[in-house]
């Protein structure tokens, strides 16, 4: 009976968990910061973890992109596409092919240097831009500048993912995107495009937990139709505080985690 409850436990941890994740994924930034400790709460290894996770939230990025594609910049789509296919599979090899540590480690370095780009990046864009007295015009973005910077991100995308969405949203808003919903558009098919490479990769290499993985993403699919739905109801200050608390609330975590592995 203990070993029931405890599996009955596992799945409603990776239900709720799941579908938190989808629809914040969907609505700011930062689903993996919820899905993959309930992963490794239910005793999956890191690795394998990491992997079943990128495969089951990835319906839910897919569900959102759907729901989201007007508000993609449609000019950088092919760069997109380039960028997150061939750094999604990067990153996942290299997650395969080193230590199965490495990444907790540097985990909460990249999702707190992520948050804090996030948080100032409408001042720097100005500044860089030496902001005209049309500050909102739509301004063209260079695919060659683009695809050298988008590529790393999407390689650390394939390579773990939490993180990644602040990341995309803080690169493009350096580069003048300044419309938040458009920035919520392009991070979710970033990401999702990224994590789609590194889901074929993990399949093929076998490290997905496949009975944990196939609740949690239908889970994550409801989450993430759900989260892009209400994300063109808010307003872009509250989705811009949202990504904030998220992103500096998990970094801290895993810092706690690091320094103290055994809690």
């Amino acid at each position: 009976m203990p070993t029931m409850l405890s599996t009955h436990a596992h799945y409603i941890l990776l239900v709720v968990a799941s579908l938190a994740a989808g629809a914040l994924n969907a609505a700011a930034a930062g689903g993996s910061f919820i899905s993959f400790p309930a992963m490794l709460g239910v005793g999956i290894p890191p690795v394998q973890a990491n992997a079943t996770n990128t495969v089951a939230i990835w319906p839910g990025q897919l569900t959102s992109v759907l729901k989201l594609r007007n508000d993609l910049r449609r000019e950088l789509l092919i760069v997109a596409f380039i960028a997150s296919i061939l750094g999604g599979v990067a990153g996942a090899l290299i997650l395969l092919w080193l230590p199965p540590q490495i990444f907790l480690y540097i985990l909460p370095w990249m999702i707190s240097s992520a948050t804090l780009l996030f948080l100032f990046s409408g001042r720097i864009s100005r500044w860089m831009r030496k902001e005209t007295s049309q500050p909102h015009v739509h301004r063209p973005i260079s695919s060659l500048l683009l695809f050298p910077l988008l590529l790393p991100v999407c390689i650390y995308i394939g390579y773990f993912g939490a993180g990644g969405g602040l990341m995309v949203m803080a690169l493009l808003a350096l580069l003048g995107v300044d419309n938040m919903h458009q920035l919520n558009g392009m991070k979710v098919l970033v990401a999702c495009l990224s994590n789609f490479s590194a889901v074929i990769t993990f399949i093929v290499e076998r490290a997905v937990v496949w009975h944990y993985c196939f609740i949690a993403m239908i889970a994550a699919g409801i989450g993430g139709y759900i989260g892009a739905h209400y994300a063109r109801k808010l307003p872009q200050r509250a989705m811009r505080i949202l990504v904030i608390i998220v992103g500096f609330s998990v970094s801290g975590y895993f810092f706690y985690r690091t320094l103290h592995p055994a809690h």
